[in-house]
């Protein structure tokens, strides 16, 4: 008798919100008009996994209003799987507004409306682990420890060990002005210890444990099996440690060259990138590049969420041969349908 296996690839767990992206450049006081769209680390991560043909759930919270009804018709439009998310009738569905700027420059602003939302009420009790646990993959990000007591409880919960987890994939993506208690760099490090595999950006290191170097990076977090340190358009270095205890396997991949439209979305693609390649059985080299593609799916792009590249084209450009992906210059437009390849990647 055949065993079936999980019904998921991909459960995602987490805050989503209805995003609103500016009509032109400048202050949030001085744009006078703002294009609704969808935005949430752990939603970004589900929905790009499901249109790359993944079997995804995304599991969260959201209000009894409009701004909730859109977020689930957009995330189900995507192929994710929408059955565990719950309504709150007595909380709103979280919202944010931010202007164009690069997320790294002093102009660039962020408004949260999301105190109180129903995300915010997601704890052991309102979000089951039945509900999370059948699953090859389960992805959890940083930013739900920081909506509540309860979301950290939550998080704590699903961290857990415990007999038949899934693979538990977490990243760090630490957003300071969420943090208000001073526990983030404690909470962080000791939800990142707890999985299996970690990203991490080596700025979110630096501000949080002053550990920008990737090999100190691993020294502080030892346990997970794959710990991931990104280095936004520098390399990504991945620590994997092979199943008999000894001394990790270091893999090393530099980004390809860009050229960015709007850097919001790009943690969440890289993520995206490496655990589909992660679940078809690909080398880490190319998990990484992988990562690096949709990554560059997302900064070439306005809003958070980006149509990943075919599998065929990402396929094809993360087996280039070094000195080709070197090389590799990806701009707006390059994961189109039907253009062909050697028309949105210029190599010089």
């Amino acid at each position: 008798m055949t065993v079936p296996g999980p019904s998921y690839d991909v459960v995602c767990v987490g805050e989503s919100m209805v995003t609103f992206l500016p009509s032109r450049p400048g202050r949030l006081a001085d744009v006078p008009a703002f294009t609704r769209a969808v935005g949430g680390a752990e939603s970004n991560v589900a929905c790009a996994l499901a249109a790359a043909g993944h079997r995804v759930r995304w599991v969260g919270r959201v209000g009894a209003d409009g701004f909730g009804d859109h977020l689930l018709d957009t995330i189900a439009a995507y192929g994710v799987d929408t059955g565990a998310v719950r309504r709150d009738p007595h909380r709103p569905t979280g919202v944010y507004f931010r202007t164009d700027a690069d997320r790294s420059t002093d102009a660039h602003e962020v408004v949260y409306y999301r105190a109180g939302s129903a995300a915010s009420a997601m704890s052991p009790e309102t979000v089951p682990y039945a509900t999370v646990a059948d699953t090859r993959i389960l992805h959890l990000t940083g930013i739900t420890a920081a909506l509540s007591a309860d979301c950290r409880s939550l998080l704590d919960e699903l961290t857990a060990p415990r007999p038949g987890r899934p693979l538990l994939s977490f990243d760090v993506n630490h957003r300071p002005a969420l943090w208000r208690d001073g526990e983030a760099p404690r909470v962080l490090r000791d939800l990142a210890d707890r999985a299996d595999l970690v990203f991490v950006g080596a700025d979110e290191a630096a501000r949080l444990w002053d550990t920008p170097d990737p090999e100190a990076v691993r020294a502080l977090l030892p346990d997970p099996r794959v710990l991931v340190v990104k280095s936004g358009e520098g390399p990504a270095v991945a620590f994997e440690r092979p199943a008999d205890g000894s001394a990790d396997t270091v893999t090393t991949v530099p980004a390809p060259r860009v050229d960015v439209v709007a850097s919001v979305g790009a943690g969440d693609g890289f993520a995206a990138g490496f655990l589909s390649a992660l679940l078809r059985g690909l080398p880490m080299n190319d998990r990484l590049r992988h990562g690096h593609l949709a990554a560059a799916a997302a900064l070439t792009v306005p809003g958070d969420l980006a149509a990943p590249p075919r599998r065929a084209r990402a396929d094809r450009l993360a087996g280039l041969d070094d000195d080709a992906w070197g090389r590799l210059h990806l701009g707006p437009g390059w994961t189109s349908a039907g253009a062909e390849a050697d028309e949105e990647v210029r190599t010089r």
